[in-house]
């Protein structure tokens, strides 16, 4: 039996033994070039940790993005968290404290994050669509805002999504302030640039500079006082006014916004049903 298989090995040799020369010159030559060529070397080695360097962070890249989302999420609530902290969503309802239970302060505004799934700026009225209504505590005449101004007002809700009036609407009217002196006017869009807005009734006597913030009134049942709204570029007094109209850059770009906080006032109804008690007496 073991010469049986000497005389199928030496059988096959002989059948193939120019084949198995070339393999084993070309094996030798190959290890032979590697041993004494840097230059291979070094073309192999980099090779390798090129391709193993791409899958690294094609792998880190997809892992990444999938955990993307809830962090996200999380960034959104600790926004609001935040957001709800500032002074300005509190009002001062006594001077003087003297025990635990009494407070300095008591809170005006509350903050819900949510996202915009319709949007447009295009149009002479555009308006927003949110992904949470009525059963997420979304009412009409809730502030939108972004993290970079007043995005628009809620005019119209269901169950589940909500509208709202864009700042970028004809009837849309924001009242607003100068932040180096507080000086008031309205803000309104001119139904053109969606990065610019204009500010009137703003008196003569008022020094302006190009560069100026402007910023929300807190005159408004809706938003809170301070929002950034833009900065002022150029002013006029047009025919028949006796006030200046400034041109607004906005700081929001209305184009690139998805998500917002919804801002509701938790003192409105009181606020509005005492002041129209007062003008109807």
């Amino acid at each position: 039996m073991p010469l049986q298989i000497m005389r199928n090995l030496l059988g096959f040799i002989k059948k193939h033994h120019f084949f198995l020369l070339f393999l084993l010159l070309g094996t030798a030559a190959m290890l032979f070039t590697m041993s004494r060529q840097y230059y291979q070397q070094t073309f192999l080695l980099h090779s390798a940790s090129r391709i193993s360097g791409l899958v690294y962070n094609t792998c880190n890249s997809v892992t990444g993005y999938l955990s993307l989302k809830p962090e996200n999420k999380e960034l959104l609530r600790e926004n609001v968290r935040l957001r709800a902290m500032h002074k300005e969503n509190f009002i001062i309802t006594d001077r003087y404290v003297f025990t635990m239970n009494d407070s300095l302060y008591q809170r005006r505004f509350t903050y819900m994050n949510a996202q915009i799934i319709n949007n447009s700026v295009n149009r002479r009225n555009n308006y927003l669509t949110l992904n949470k209504g009525r059963l997420h505590g979304i009412e009409p005449d809730m502030g939108v805002i972004t993290r970079n101004g007043v995005a628009g007002i809620i005019i119209n809700v269901s169950n589940h999504f909500s509208v709202a009036m864009s700042l970028l609407h004809s009837e849309m009217a924001l009242s607003v302030k100068f932040s180096k002196n507080d000086h008031i006017g309205s803000l309104h869009w001119g139904g053109t640039d969606y990065r610019t807005a204009h500010m009137s009734y703003i008196p003569t006597h008022v020094e302006l500079e190009v560069g100026d913030t402007i910023v929300t009134s807190g005159y408004s049942l809706i938003f809170p006082e301070n929002i950034l709204i833009g900065t002022i570029k150029d002013w006029d007094i047009r025919r028949g006014e006796t006030f200046y109209t400034a041109s607004i850059d906005l700081v929001m770009d209305a184009n690139t916004i998805r998500h917002v906080y919804v801002v509701e006032n938790l003192l409105g109804d009181e606020q509005e049903a005492l002041e129209l008690s007062t003008i109807s007496n």
